[in-house]
């Protein structure tokens, strides 16, 4: 059986499922996906719940996020793709033995459905896991056919810190890491809050390049200086480094370790018995600015 656990050096089957309207980080992560099509062939984009000052409920959030979506694959100029964007859940799991249905879950089982151990399906996750929870609690089979590579929760030996994609639905992230599907992590604090640029930056390498480049500049731009930036702010766009993983060894450095579950505290129950699982420790944060830009200033 194929090592899943080994970056593919072939191209590879994508799902990318994220909450697109929720920071202005998944915009970055969904178009270099769709821009890296040399290596990585996008089969579907699926929204996420997620509740906060954006949204009045998760199905709002998902919602607006869907619609985002749609419009990233259309300054990616990539217009083939639109009917491959699914709605996903309108709720949070219940608990960990319910799922919620949405057409995102469903089409994540039948996508899974296709591959094998040999040949997996990857599912990259870049907000609240529900769907890929859901998914998996209605047809068990899809983590022998799956890699999940999850943007969620904080290092391991953090103490319990809050993160917001595993918060909104701890119950998910609970169901993920337990159900044994491989799972390569990218935690947040200390790691992924590495990839931060600044509007020098974007207006040096993306800014006057493109429709998609001038977007992200504006929105960037716009939301730093909400979120209390002034005349000098850096932004986080951690999103990005799921996407990196997939792409080079030389911009995501990993370690094994025993697989921990999520307390329901913010914590991790850990247990050095458990399955290998992946987790970032390193970022590249030069090489993989330099590539996502280059990406989106070369599109025409």
């Amino acid at each position: 059986m194929t090592d899943r656990f080994k970056r593919p050096d072939k191209i590879i089957d994508v799902v990318l499922d994220t909450d697109t309207y929720n920071e202005i980080d998944d915009q970055y992560a969904l178009s270099y996906l769709l821009l890296s099509d040399d290596r990585l062939r996008t089969l579907a984009v699926h929204a996420a719940p997620f509740l906060n000052a954006k949204s009045v409920s998760p199905k709002d959030g998902m919602e607006k996020s869907y619609d985002e979506i749609l419009n990233v694959i259309k300054l990616c100029g990539k217009h083939e793709l639109l009917s491959s964007a699914f709605r996903g859940s309108e709720t949070f799991l219940p608990d960990e033995k319910t799922p919620v249905t949405s057409d995102a879950a469903s089409n994540l089982i039948k996508l899974a459905m296709e591959h094998t151990a040999d040949d997996p399906l990857y599912v990259v996750t870049i907000g609240a896991i529900t769907n890929v929870a859901s998914s998996i609690l209605i047809e068990p089979e899809i983590a022998n056919r799956v890699v999940i590579v999850s943007l969620i929760g904080q290092p391991h030996d953090w103490p319990p810190v809050p993160e917001f994609n595993l918060m909104q639905d701890i119950a998910a992230g609970r169901v993920v890491f337990g159900n044994g599907a491989p799972l390569v992590q990218l935690p947040c604090s200390g790691v992924v809050t590495h990839l931060t640029t600044t509007e020098p930056e974007l207006r040096e390498h993306i800014k006057g390049k493109s429709a998609l480049g001038d977007y992200l500049y504006d929105i960037t731009c716009r939301e730093a200086l909400e979120y209390g930036g002034n005349e000098t702010w850096s932004r986080v766009i951690w999103d990005v480094s799921s996407i990196a993983w997939l792409l080079s060894e030389d911009f995501v450095s990993v370690k094994t370790v025993p697989t921990p579950i999520p307390s329901y505290d913010h914590g991790y129950v850990s247990n050095p018995l458990n399955r290998p699982m992946k987790i970032a420790y390193y970022l590249n944060r030069d090489l993989i600015f330099a590539d996502l830009f280059k990406k989106i200033a070369g599109l025409k």
